[in-house]
């Protein structure tokens, strides 16, 4: 099966890539044309702390000015868990981007994002067997997500860890193990969320926009068990 290729006004092909992190206080923005993946790959973050919702196009057009988008043949966006805002917004410009071009969008969680990063600092015997990911939380108890690495043969990508179970607030109690603690560094899994955004492209793997939401997990609603 091969890519679907977006058209765009004119009769020009879409050819962009375009992921967006915003999981922390971070933004994460990277971008990738398909018609050079090994030399056009193009990212940066930006602090943005609360300041996000007057900043974030015009981050975005720092690496893709507007007049490009028409071109974007695919999207990528963390989902979270982060911050109610934050996440919010990139997820809702990522959606909204996808619906009006017509386009797969690719919604991939922060934790899971992470996870081949994190994995490094388990054993051997462990890594081939489900961890967690966990993140205390102020009062609310600790979020946890579980994942399973994967080969560069399994995804078609350099590698990557499946979601067993996404991440959602343990009950009060409970301890999970082998347990590694979650570690944001955005400028890596910004990349990451676009190779997996490549591979999917490369694989002709269609996603809905309508599929893609915002992890809130810290809702007491929504608890393992």
């Amino acid at each position: 099966m091969t890519a679907q290729v977006n058209s765009t006004l004119g009769g020009e092909q879409a050819y962009l890539l375009l992921a967006l992190h915003s999981s922390s206080e971070t933004l994460g923005v990277a971008v990738l044309d398909c018609r050079d993946p090994k030399t056009s790959l193009r990212s940066s973050t930006f602090p943005m702390g609360r300041g996000l919702s007057n900043s974030l196009f015009s981050c975005v057009e720092e690496l893709l000015p507007s007049a490009s988008w028409p071109h974007l043949a695919r999207l990528a966006v963390a989902t979270g868990p982060g911050g109610f805002t934050g996440t919010r917004l990139t997820v809702v410009m990522a959606r909204t981007l996808a619906q009006q071009l017509g386009c797969s969008l690719d919604g991939v969680s922060s934790f899971a994002l992470m996870a081949p990063r994190l994995a490094t600092a388990l054993s051997y015997e462990q890594k081939e067997q489900p961890f967690w990911i966990v993140k205390p939380m102020q009062r609310r108890g600790t979020l946890a997500g579980r994942y399973l690495l994967q080969t560069a043969a399994e995804v078609g990508s350099k590698g990557g860890a499946v979601e067993l179970e996404s991440p959602r607030l343990l009950p009060e109690g409970l301890e999970v193990s082998p347990a590694l603690h979650a570690q944001d560094d955005v400028a890596k899994d910004v990349e990451y969320l676009l190779e997996y955004c490549a591979a999917a492209h490369r694989l002709g793997q269609e996603v809905s926009w309508t599929k893609v939401l915002p992890l809130y997990p810290t809702s007491p609603l929504d608890r393992i068990g």
